[in-house]
């Protein structure tokens, strides 16, 4: 699986500034997001906690593929090169793109610190 994840900095001018993009954001450039090929998810977060690092991401999208040649023919289609323009215009300078792989070898590092089957809360001890 490869991820391209979005974040996403708050734009300056406060509240206004801030609808006007989740707006033009939710109205135009998701839209485009959805229209690209070999895309099999999109997830949008809100930073509701900023614990380290950059205080003004405020939200986040990830969009998953099924490997990084997908991505790249995915980066090459015109939806996505509509969807770049778009994020031109409605975020500029505030979004920061990171295309992220699997690691087999630091995942298995971490099983031994990480519950990886998921349980209900019932089911919990």
């Amino acid at each position: 699986m490869t991820t391209l994840l979005a974040l996403y900095r708050r734009p300056e001018g406060g509240d206004e500034a801030l609808a006007i993009f989740e707006r033009r954001y939710a109205e135009e450039h998701l839209p485009l997001i959805a229209a690209t090929p070999e895309l099999l998810a999109v997830r949008v977060r809100r930073v509701t906690q900023p614990l380290l690092g950059d205080r003004e991401v405020f939200l986040t999208c990830s969009m998953e593929f099924a490997d990084r040649a997908a991505l790249d023919r995915a980066l090459a289609s015109d939806e996505m090169r509509a969807a770049s323009r778009n994020l031109r215009e409605v975020a500029p300078g505030l979004a920061t793109l990171l295309v992220l792989e699997d690691d087999p070898d630091l995942d298995t590092a971490a099983s031994p610190a990480v519950d990886t089957v998921e349980t209900t809360v019932e089911e919990r001890p």
